[in-house]
């Protein structure tokens, strides 16, 4: 299958360069971005090459671009009085960069694209599940920890299933979109690779997709259903590991926790904590679920304390005893 191409056309060098760098190292998008500063370049590529999506600077008419082969094209808007024809669309060109590329696949899927990629993915994601059937116990904070180093070497995408993650606070971000649209895409057929962009978001290195919105959400598709889309995200996106922390399933996370190539579970010495991992394991061993047994690695995380502002939580997070404990634990595996 030919690569399919995105063009970008700004008269500022610096914009149209980082736009293209950032959509090219992310690889959410299906596109190999090429930035144009010219205009007469960009129709010089135009006549020889068929673009299929085109992001142009506002205030380019559509009688200069009509020598281009371009599938879609897509207007470049800072919002100071930028005026476009009634069928034009426009994105926000000074907004974050992921929420560019959202808006982008967001609109480029009301063209009823089949994006047919998943021939395009010679190899299969790993899947890291993180479970454990006691609360309290570090779970997310591992989890995200251990995206962000993750995330310095491969592409990694993380995946909360709890139905109150509270990220949108912890990042400083309004998150709009997630796993309810993307389960609700998934239950009607309409799951994509591209489909799956338009809902991801960046906080540095990590993509992740928002939580559900409401806790009901969850109940939208059950356990086997959020395994195989999973499996699916696995096979057919550029995704090098994908971070399951899972928190709202109770017993039935094992269908989910079938498709982990490795899972951490966080264990604490108490009582009540260690009666918790008992019934579970033997959960496992009489519903004979041995195989995901075999795949349960226990770890006891330190706990961090003195912390500052609860904005800059996330980033402490590498540099505390669980950040250390993370990256030796890391080291050791395969």
């Amino acid at each position: 299958m030919a690569e399919r191409v995105m063009a970008i056309y700004d008269e500022d060098s610096f914009y149209a360069e980082r736009l293209a760098e950032f959509i090219n190292h992310r690889k959410q998008a299906p596109f190999k971005a090429l930035a144009f500063t010219a205009l007469e370049k960009l129709k010089g590529y135009g006549k020889d090459h068929e673009i299929d999506l085109l992001l142009i600077q506002a205030g380019v008419s559509k009688e200069e671009i009509t020598s281009i082969r371009t599938e879609q094209v897509f207007y470049l808007c800072d919002g100071e009085g930028s005026s476009l024809e009634e069928s034009s669309k426009g994105i926000y060109k000074y907004q974050a960069a992921d929420g560019i590329l959202r808006d982008v696949m967001e609109a480029y899927l009301t063209g009823d694209h089949d994006d047919g990629l998943s021939s395009m993915i010679s190899r299969t994601g790993k899947v890291i599940g993180i479970y454990s059937p006691i609360n309290r116990c570090l779970k997310t904070s591992f989890s995200l920890t251990m995206g962000q180093l993750l995330s310095r070497d491969l592409k990694v995408l993380y995946l909360n299933f709890e139905d109150c993650s509270g990220l949108g606070k912890l990042f400083g971000e309004e998150l709009k979109g997630g796993l309810s649209d993307l389960f609700y895409y998934y239950s009607q057929e309409k799951y994509s690779w591209i489909r799956l962009g338009s809902l991801v978001y960046t906080w540095g290195e990590l993509d992740y997709v928002p939580p559900v919105q409401y806790p009901e959400d969850l109940n939208q598709i059950g356990t086997l259903e959020v395994a195989e889309l999973v499996r699916r995200i696995a096979r057919e996106s550029p995704y090098e590991t994908i971070i399951l922390d899972l928190g709202q399933f109770g017993k039935k996370a094992v269908e989910v926790l079938d498709v982990c190539d490795i899972i951490y579970m966080p264990v604490m010495d108490d009582c009540v904590s260690v009666s918790k991992i008992e019934e579970f394991e033997e959960y496992l061993t009489t519903s004979g679920q041995e195989s995901v047994k075999k795949r349960i690695q226990k770890i006891k995380l330190p706990y961090h304390c003195n912390f500052g502002r609860r904005e800059s939580y996330v980033e402490q997070l590498l540099w505390s005893e669980l950040g250390d404990y993370t990256r030796q634990l890391l080291r050791k595996q395969p």
